[in-house]
C-alpha cells in the first residue's frame, strides 16, 4: 500500500508521522487491503451497480460529492470531497456491485479511513453492511467518530466497535450476527444544522482478527422459562466465522448468582467450568442444568440469571437467564372470570410494571428484545414494510415468539400484544391473500362478503403470531384529494356502517368470546373521529395538504357523519380504537381546532361515555409529539384525555419514564392509569394469550391458499363499477382480438397500491398474485399487449386500456403534494391512441376518481377498477361475463378539481357519475319505464310497512338498474342529485322515499 508524501510543509509531515506509522502493518499482521483509494477506481453510481451515492431526507440534505486533487491526500494524489447543509438527515454510501459476489472481511481487525477534521464537535455516524441479498438488503452495523480535531487523522474502528443498528433496518433483521463474511459496503450519516465541508481518503481494512472475534460463545436463548421443581437446561455453543474448527481453546465458566430467586429456596445454585477443546468444531453444543425447587407459596414469576466468564472467544451478548414461572396467583386460573383476572393482576402490579402496559413499541427499535422484560412493555408493533427476514409466515411466528419469550422474564409474565396495519390482508406478508382496499370493499355494497374479507385476513394474520389488527378504518371520505381516501368505505356514512360487518369477520361474536380462536383477531376502529373530512390546505405536516388536517363541523355534522360508524363499531364490540392525528373544529364549541389525542371530551366522554366502548385506546404512530406544549404536557394530556396504550415507536423509554414521572407528581391520577390497565389486560385475557402466548401457526398452510384467494377474486370482480357501456362494448367475447395498454394492465404493484409489502406500496412485483393482463389471459382472451400503445393497432376488434395511478399512502398521496387526479401523459396518449383506433374499454386502477370528462366522448366503455388487490383474474371475470358488472360507486366522482368536496346530499350536485351509480352486465334489466317504478314504490311502501329490508332492497334495486338504463350517454345535474340521494336512502331502510328519488330522477333524464 503506497503512502504518497505529496505533503505541503516539513513541519506537517512531522505532524503526520506517528499517524502513519501507527497504520503500517506488523510483521505477524496481513497488509491492508484498501476499499476505497478514491483515486478514480470507484465511480458515483446507484445500486445495483457498484459505486458512490447520495442519500437523504428531502432534496437539500444529500451532500455533494466530489473526487479533488489534494497535494495534502494521505494516499495518493486525490481524496473524496463533499459539502452539506443537512436539516433532516442525509449522508453517503459505498455498495458493492450486486451482481458480484459480497466481500469477506472476517480475516481482518477492523476498517479504518483518513478524515480531514474541521473540529465542529460533532458525531458522524459510520456503518458497514453485513449479510443478505444485496447492499440494500442487508443488516446495517453502526459506530461513530466525533470531528474533534483539525487535519488529516487516521480513524480507525474495530470491528468490534459495531453494533446492531436498532432505529432503522432495511431488511428488519436476518439473523443479527455481525458475520463479516458477506459484506456489501459501507456508509457515513453526516452531522445536523452544520453548514460543513469534509475530505475522506483510503477506505482499508486492517490487523489480523484475533480468535476472540472470530469465535464467540452464544446460547440457545437469552430466557429459559421452567415450572416450579422442573429442572431448566441452557445449551452453550461456539460458532465461528466460516465454521472452521477454533485454534484455541474456549472455555466457559458459569455460576448462578443474583435475581429474584434464593438459592437453596427456589433452586439449587450450580457454579462450573466448561471447556471446547483446540479443534472443535462450530455449532458443538454443551449444557448446563439448574434445578428448582418447588414450595407450597403462590408466587409471581422469579429469575436466576446464569452468569458466564468466557475465555478465548466473544461472550453472548447477554447473561441468560432462568425463570421459574408465576403459579398459583389467581389472575392465572382460567376458570375465573376475565374481570376477577384482571382485578386481581391490577391489585398487584407497580406502577412501572403498569405504565409499561401503557407502552408500545415498534420492533425494530428494540434489538434483540432485552428491553422488553427491562421495561415492562405491554406491546410491539410492525409499521408499513417492518418484516423479518426472510419475509415468510415462520419467520413472522418465529420473531413474534422470540418477542414473547423475552415477555416470560417479567414478574407477572404478561404477554405482549403485537400489532400490524392489515388493512386489505396481511398486506406486510409477501404471499398474503390481498384484498381490494376498502373504496373497493364499499363498491361491492355487499356487506357478507366484507365479512368473508376480513375473517380470511385474520385467519393470515393470526396464523402468524399475531392477535392484533390495526383495522377497519371506519373514515367517511368527503373529499377524494385526501390520500387516505382509498381508506374509506365510501362518503356516505351509512355504507360504511353497513360494510362493518367486516369487524365479525376479524373478531368473531360480538362479546367476544372468539378472539381466543386461531383465526380471529382483535380489531381496530380508526381513526376517532372526522379524519375524513379534514379541510383541504389545512395540514401543517410536512407537504401533506390535507391528511392530519382540520375537521371544521357542526355538531349535528360531527353525529350524522363522522361519529355513526362508531357507534356501530361498539355495538359490534370492537376491541379497540385508534384516535386519528386531525384536530377536530366543533363549530361554535368555543375551542377551535384541538388535536383528537388531545380531546378528553370526544374519548371520555363521547366514545368511552355516552357510546359505552370497554376496550381501549391506541394512539396513532408518534401522534402525541404533534401536541403543544413540552413532552410531559404530551404523555399526560392524552393519557388523561382516555389514551390507554401509547405508540410510540422509538420513544419508548421516554414515554414510559414521563408517565411514571407524572403519575407520581399526582397529574395523572393512579385511577387513570389502573382504568387504561384493566382496559388493556381484558383485551389480552380475551384474546387468551396468558394460555397461549406463542404463536398457533396450524391455519399457515392456508395463506394465500386457493380458497381465500377466491374470497379476493370476488372481491375484485364484485367491486368494478360499469361507469359507461356504448354499445355494449363490454363484456368481452373470447373470440374477439383484444389489444391491450396501459401502465396498470400488467403491474401489480400498481394493482395492490398503498399498504402492500411496504408503506408506501411500490410499483412492480413484489408479492404473489395475478395482474389484470394475466387474468385476461387466464381467461382465454386472445389478448395482445403494448403498455405504451405503440405496437401497432390495426386489426383488433377492441382495446383494452388499463391506467390510473401509481401507490401512495396517506398525505405523501395528498393531491398538491405532488399529486393530482389527472391521468399522466402516457396514460392519455395511450387512451386516446386505442380509442382513436376501434372501440376501447378503459380501466381505472387508483385509490379515487381520476378526472377523465375531456376524454369520455372518445371511450366507449368506462370501469372504475379501484385498487382490486393480487387476484386480477377478478377483474377479467366482469370483463368476460364469467360474473356480471353489480359494483357500485362508494364516492362521487367529479367533473373537474374544482368540484371537490362533493359528496352526496350537497346542495348543489353535479358530478360526472352520481355516488351509487353503477350499470350492469345482467342479461336481465327491468323495463315498462315509470309504470314499472310506481308498481316498485308500492314494493317499497309494502317493505317499510313490514319492516322486510330484502323486499325493499330488491325493490329500490330494480328501479336503479331502470333508471340506469334509460339514461343514456348524459348524466344531469337534475337526475344526478336524487339517483344518489335514492342509494343513501336505500342504505338507511327509506326504501319508499328512495323510489321517489329514483322516480324523480327518471322524470328529469
Amino acid at each position: 500500500m503506497r503512502r504518497t508524501a505529496l505533503l505541503a510543509s516539513a513541519a506537517l509531515l512531522t505532524g503526520l508521522l506517528p499517524l502513519l506509522s501507527a497504520g503500517a502493518a506488523t510483521a505477524d499482521e496481513p497488509a491492508p487491503v484498501p476499499v476505497d483509494r478514491f483515486e478514480g477506481e470507484v465511480p458515483f453510481a446507484n445500486p445495483p451497480a457498484g459505486g458512490l451515492f447520495t442519500w437523504g431526507g428531502d432534496a437539500d440534505d444529500p451532500p455533494a460529492l466530489a473526487l479533488t486533487t489534494r497535494t495534502d491526500a494521505p494516499e495518493g494524489t486525490k481524496a473524496l470531497t463533499g459539502t452539506y447543509n443537512i436539516s433532516g438527515y442525509g449522508g453517503f454510501t459505498h455498495d458493492f456491485a450486486f451482481d458480484q459476489p459480497a466481500h469477506d472481511w472476517s480475516a481482518h481487525k477492523g476498517i479504518r479511513f483518513w478524515w480531514d477534521g474541521q473540529n465542529n464537535a460533532k458525531k458522524v455516524a459510520f456503518e458497514i453492511k453485513d449479510g443478505g441479498a444485496n447492499g440494500e438488503a442487508s443488516e446495517l452495523w453502526t459506530t461513530s467518530f466525533t470531528d474533534d480535531f483539525t487535519g488529516w487523522k487516521q480513524i480507525e474502528i474495530p470491528f468490534t466497535d459495531f453494533t446492531y443498528r436498532t432505529d432503522y433496518q432495511p431488511v428488519g433483521g436476518i439473523d443479527q450476527v455481525l458475520g463479516l463474511t458477506q459484506m456489501w459496503g459501507y456508509a457515513l450519516t453526516l452531522p445536523v444544522g452544520v453548514n460543513g465541508r469534509f475530505a475522506m481518503d483510503d477506505v482499508e481494512l486492517y490487523g489480523k482478527a484475533d480468535q476472540s472475534l472470530r469465535a464467540s460463545v452464544t446460547t440457545d436463548s437469552a430466557v429459559h422459562p421452567v415450572k416450579e421443581g422442573a429442572t431448566a437446561t441452557v445449551k452453550l455453543s461456539v460458532a465461528t466465522t466460516g465454521a472452521a474448527p477454533i485454534d484455541e481453546p474456549v472455555t466457559v465458566a458459569y455460576e448462578s448468582a443474583g435475581g429474584t430467586a434464593q438459592p437453596g429456596k427456589d433452586y439449587t445454585a450450580v457454579k462450573g467450568e466448561i471447556t471446547f477443546p483446540a479443534g472443535t468444531t462450530s455449532g458443538t453444543t454443551r449444557t448446563i442444568q439448574v434445578p428448582t425447587l418447588r414450595d407450597k407459596s403462590a408466587e409471581p414469576a422469579e429469575t436466576i440469571p446464569l452468569k458466564l466468564t468466557v475465555t478465548g472467544a466473544k461472550a453472548p451478548a447477554e447473561t441468560p437467564q432462568i425463570v421459574i414461572d408465576a403459579h398459583g396467583l389467581p389472575y392465572l386460573d382460567p376458570k375465573l372470570p376475565v374481570k376477577k383476572r384482571v382485578a386481581d393482576l391490577v391489585s398487584r402490579m407497580s406502577l412501572e410494571e403498569k405504565a409499561g402496559q401503557m407502552t408500545q413499541a415498534e420492533r425494530g427499535a428494540i434489538g434483540a428484545g432485552g428491553d422488553i422484560a427491562s421495561y415492562d412493555l405491554g406491546s410491539l408493533l410492525s409499521g408499513g414494510g417492518s418484516t423479518p427476514t426472510p419475509n415468510t409466515p415462520a419467520a413472522w411466528a418465529k420473531m413474534i415468539d422470540g418477542y414473547q419469550l423475552r415477555a416470560q422474564a417479567t414478574r407477572f409474565q404478561i404477554p405482549l400484544i403485537y400489532g400490524v396495519d392489515a388493512v386489505h390482508g396481511h398486506n406486510n406478508l409477501t404471499g398474503a391473500t390481498i384484498m381490494p382496499h376498502n373504496i373497493g370493499i364499499g363498491a361491492t355494497r355487499d356487506p357478507g362478503l366484507a365479512e368473508k374479507a376480513g375473517a380470511v385476513t385474520a385467519a393470515e394474520v393470526r396464523a402468524t403470531g399475531i392477535p392484533w389488527d390495526f383495522a377497519p378504518c371506519l373514515c367517511v371520505t368527503r373529499d377524494e384529494r385526501w390520500g387516505r381516501s382509498y381508506e374509506s368505505f365510501g362518503e356516505d356514512p351509512a355504507l360504511v356502517q353497513s360494510m362493518e360487518t367486516v369487524i365479525q369477520g376479524l373478531q368473531g361474536a360480538r362479546d367476544g368470546k372468539d378472539l381466543k380462536d386461531d383465526d380471529k383477531v382483535l380489531a381496530t376502529a380508526k381513526h376517532f373521529v372526522g379524519d375524513g373530512g379534514t379541510e383541504y390546505g389545512s395540514s401543517t405536516t410536512g407537504s401533506y395538504t390535507i391528511d392530519q388536517g382540520v375537521t371544521k363541523v357542526t355538531r349535528q355534522q360531527l353525529e350524522a357523519v363522522h361519529l355513526a360508524p362508531y357507534q356501530t363499531a361498539v355495538d359490534r364490540g370492537i376491541g379497540s380504537v385508534m384516535p386519528s392525528y386531525s384536530s377536530l373544529d366543533i363549530l361554535g364549541d368555543g375551542q377551535g381546532p384541538v388535536k383528537m389525542h388531545a380531546r378528553a371530551d370526544m374519548i371520555n366522554g363521547v366514545l368511552k361515555g355516552r357510546m359505552g366502548f370497554d376496550g381501549f385506546v391506541i394512539s396513532d404512530w408518534n401522534a402525541i409529539d404533534q401536541l403543544p406544549g413540552d413532552y410531559a404536557s404530551h404523555v399526560r394530556t392524552s393519557v388523561n384525555a382516555g389514551v390507554d396504550m401509547m405508540m410510540v415507536p422509538y420513544s419508548y423509554k421516554d414515554f414510559r419514564t414521563t408517565l411514571i414521572d407524572e403519575t407520581t407528581a399526582g397529574r395523572v391520577s393512579a385511577k387513570r392509569i389502573d382504568d387504561a390497565v384493566s382496559r388493556i389486560l381484558t383485551q389480552k385475557f380475551k384474546l387468551g394469550l396468558f394460555e397461549k402466548p406463542y404463536a398457533d401457526t396450524s391455519g399457515a398452510a392456508q395463506i394465500g391458499s386457493t380458497g381465500h384467494r377466491a374470497v379476493a377474486r370476488e372481491a375484485a370482480a364484485k367491486s368494478q363499477v360499469l361507469l359507461k357501456n356504448a354499445a355494449g362494448v363490454l363484456p368481452l367475447k373470447k373470440s374477439q382480438k383484444v389489444y391491450v395498454a396501459g401502465s396498470n394492465a400488467d403491474d401489480l404493484g400498481n394493482q395492490t397500491g398503498g399498504w402492500t409489502i411496504t408503506w408506501q406500496g411500490a410499483s412492480g412485483k413484489h408479492t404473489d398474485g395475478t395482474t389484470i393482463l394475466q387474468g385476461m389471459r387466464n381467461a382465454g382472451g386472445d389478448v395482445t399487449y403494448s403498455k405504451d400503445a405503440s405496437a401497432p393497432t390495426s386489426g383488433y376488434d377492441v382495446g383494452v386500456v388499463v391506467v390510473g395511478e401509481t401507490p401512495y399512502a396517506e398525505g405523501v398521496g395528498d393531491v398538491g403534494n405532488g399529486n393530482d387526479l389527472a391521468l399522466t401523459p402516457a396514460d392519455q396518449a395511450a387512451v386516446d391512441k386505442v380509442c382513436a383506433a376501434m372501440k376501447c374499454a378503459v380501466l381505472i386502477v387508483s385509490g379515487r376518481p381520476q378526472l377523465i370528462g375531456d376524454r369520455l366522448g372518445e371511450i366507449d366503455a368506462l370501469v372504475a377498477s379501484w385498487l382490486p388487490g393480487t387476484e386480477g383474474d377478478g377483474v377479467a371475470d366482469v370483463l368476460y361475463g364469467k360474473r356480471a358488472f353489480t359494483g357500485q360507486l362508494p364516492v362521487t366522482w367529479p367533473k373537474s378539481e374544482t368540484q371537490l368536496p362533493i359528496n352526496v346530499g350537497d346542495a348543489s350536485y353535479d358530478p360526472q357519475f352520481p355516488y351509487g351509480w353503477g350499470l350492469t352486465t345482467l342479461t336481465k334489466v327491468p323495463g315498462g319505464g315509470e309504470a314499472t317504478l310506481k308498481a316498485l314504490t308500492l314494493l317499497a311502501r309494502t317493505a317499510d310497512r313490514t319492516g322486510s329490508a330484502r323486499l325493499g332492497r330488491a325493490a329500490v334495486t330494480k328501479a336503479r338498474l331502470l333508471v340506469q338504463q334509460s339514461v343514456g350517454s348524459t348524466i344531469t345535474q337534475a337526475l344526478a342529485k336524487p339517483f344518489a340521494e335514492a342509494d343513501h336512502l336505500l342504505l338507511t331502510a327509506h326504501y319508499t322515499q328512495a323510489l321517489t328519488k329514483l322516480l324523480e330522477a327518471y322524470r328529469a333524464r
